[in-house]
């Protein structure tokens, strides 16, 4: 297998912690360079990694075949289609862009240029989700009729990245914690049929979005996503409920603390959650109540890199396709047009 020469477009939290371990380790890819605008950091951790002064000379070197988009989000639709254009396959932070239309431009030009173009919607390989997504699959809750999915946190001070809290196309929870848990609703149940949106500002001295609640409306459905930073007791992070029982989990995926502390994603019970996060699944099985305990799947954000591996220079199936981040952005415009009109959006 030919290794894949990979460029990072920063080397902040983003590249440091989601992006450059597993690069690294994975034996189809090899971290070849990042665009560093003034700390020259990189090389410190990986030596022998090229630094580059700007993305023009990032994008120039014929030797890279993957570029990774992850800087803020309205720079996305810029930067990616600069490297499409340049002939790079594209892997794109959430959120994959600010608006539907960026979107559905990049998805035409990497049509046109052949060249492979994903979302990291990371969160799919959480320890929490894999095993939601396993619970519903299974069907043991019979025919789900009502889900929750809660992004929740407690914290008062604004980011010290100005332009998470600065008015920018992008900024604001929505697109921020949004993607994450809509693409897992979507990548549960497919497009709504319809939503109800709405969106606040909540925080002390904030002035961008800080909360939102949205319903999705299916058929016999309704799926509610929630994310707020005023969240002192935080509550389940998955409650579903079917005709069968219920599923409840909280939020508990170790990956994220482990690789700000330096962990590898190549350590020993790497992605697995402590016991004691079980989630709690209640049906009717034979007529009789059965509790039981869930203990979760391993989480491994390594999944992501190797199916984009496969898909970049196999032609398999990619890990999260364009058209779904897509789909994502479809929710969020829905929801700020919700927002603005109190009214129901029907997709």
């Amino acid at each position: 297998m030919r290794p894949l020469n990979t460029a990072l477009c920063s080397f902040g939290m983003s590249g440091k912690v989601f992006h450059a371990p597993f690069l690294h380790l994975n034996k189809g890819f090899i971290l070849y360079g990042v665009w560093e605008r003034l700390k020259k950091m990189a090389a410190s951790v990986y030596p022998g990694i090229i630094s580059f002064g700007s993305l023009e000379a990032m994008l120039a070197d014929a030797a890279i075949d993957l570029v990774i988009v992850n800087t803020p989000n309205y720079t996305h639709y810029d930067f990616a289609k600069k490297a499409l254009l340049a002939g790079k396959h594209v892997v794109v932070e959430k959120s994959f862009t600010v608006t539907v239309s960026e979107a559905e431009e990049l998805i035409q030009i990497a049509k046109v240029k052949n060249k492979k173009l994903s979302v990291f919607q990371n969160r799919r390989f959480d320890s929490d989700f894999k095993t939601v997504k396993k619970i519903v699959d299974e069907g043991s809750l019979g025919k789900i009729v009502e889900a929750e999915i809660h992004f929740d946190r407690f914290n008062l001070n604004l980011s010290p990245k100005q332009h998470k809290e600065t008015i920018n196309p992008g900024a604001g929870l929505l697109h921020d914690l949004g993607p994450h848990i809509i693409d897992q609703a979507l990548h549960l149940f497919g497009m709504p049929q319809s939503l109800f949106g709405f969106l606040r500002v909540l925080r002390p001295l904030s002035m961008v979005n800080d909360y939102f609640d949205m319903h999705l409306f299916y058929t016999g459905l309704t799926v509610r996503l929630k994310a707020g930073l005023i969240v002192k007791e935080i509550p389940p992070a998955y409650s579903f409920h079917g005709t069968q029982g219920s599923f409840v989990k909280s939020r508990a995926d170790i990956q994220e603390e482990f690789l700000k502390s330096g962990i590898q994603p190549d350590s020993v019970d790497w992605g697995k959650e402590p016991v004691d996060a079980a989630g709690t699944l209640n049906i009717l099985k034979d007529g009789e109540t059965v509790l039981q305990k869930v203990i979760s799947l391993q989480g491994n954000y390594m999944e992501f890199y190797d199916r984009l591996y496969e898909a970049i220079s196999n032609d398999q199936k990619l890990p999260v396709t364009a058209e779904e981040g897509l789909n994502v952005m479809r929710i969020i415009e829905a929801v700020q047009h919700s927002n603005l009109t109190k009214k129901v959006v029907d997709l």
